[in-house]
């Protein structure tokens, strides 16, 4: 009970010293539509882990890239959606995050099975790394409000992996809270993961960015991004996906989409 009072009073404390002012915080829900909730209590929530968010993680801007309180608060903002009912203290793991203009080009490494070694060049939008840093393409976080529509988030996504590689959400064993069963949370996750593989496959339209299909890490990393940005499509068309995301991240985004009941 003391530590609990003690930690509500340095959250408050770091709440005071980065407060998100009335007008930013309705230009940010403006831009990013996505982010509004049906329940106000929920909405303050966010907002005040996105102060705490704020306050204990580093940014770094490289380029063009001016790190405003518009542009820090929309990382924020959009980084604490998935935790808003999980808590901040998921994404304890790592401080940095670094927020490029655009894209970047990386060079990759592979060891093929004889062991030669293959380079090749990625254009990545978003890396997460165990331990930090974070990075992110400014170009991409400021425009999720006109590509939520497709289903894409590269905060949410990224965000989503920091989530897997703390609890292996991807992985055979899975860390999963109280009413979750890993056995239904591994076959469901592996049942859609390959409807996905074989929809690509198949070179048919699908709700899911095709990117999911790379591997597990990537299909939970896609999903989690439109659950959140897109969440009537993936009830559609992926229900028991959806219901098995709301389960988990303890949410249902797809009923704040819809407005007030």
């Amino acid at each position: 009970m003391i530590l609990r009072r003690i930690q509500h009073w340095r959250d408050a404390r770091a709440v005071a010293r980065r407060p998100i002012p009335d007008d930013l915080w309705k230009r940010t829900l403006k831009r990013y539509p996505f982010l509004r909730r049906r329940d106000r209590a929920d909405e303050d929530e966010l907002r005040r882990l996105s102060s705490l968010f704020l306050d204990r993680k580093e940014f770094t801007a490289v380029g063009r890239v001016r790190l405003t309180n518009d542009v820090v608060v929309a990382v924020a903002a959009q980084a604490c959606l998935p935790v808003l009912r999980i808590g901040l203290e998921a994404y304890g793991g790592f401080i940095g995050i670094v927020l490029h203009a655009d894209a970047v080009v990386a060079r990759r490494q592979v060891h093929d099975e004889d062991g030669l070694v293959h380079e090749y060049d990625e254009v990545l939008s978003g890396e997460a790394m165990q331990g930090g840093p974070l990075m992110l393409s400014w170009r991409d976080v400021r425009t999720a409000g006109q590509s939520a529509e497709q289903g894409y988030n590269v905060v949410i996504h990224e965000f989503a992996h920091v989530l897997d590689m703390t609890d292996g959400l991807s992985s055979e064993s899975p860390r999963l809270p109280a009413g979750i069963e890993a056995a239904h949370w591994r076959r469901t996750l592996a049942s859609e993961l390959e409807r996905l593989q074989a929809a690509v496959e198949r070179d048919e339209p699908t709700t899911l960015d095709p990117y999911g299909a790379e591997a597990p890490e990537e299909f939970f990393a896609v999903a989690s991004e439109s659950f959140f940005v897109a969440p009537q499509s993936l009830r559609h068309d992926h229900a028991a996906l959806y219901a098995l995301l709301a389960s988990y991240y303890r949410q249902d985004p797809a009923a704040d989409a819809a407005g007030p009941g």
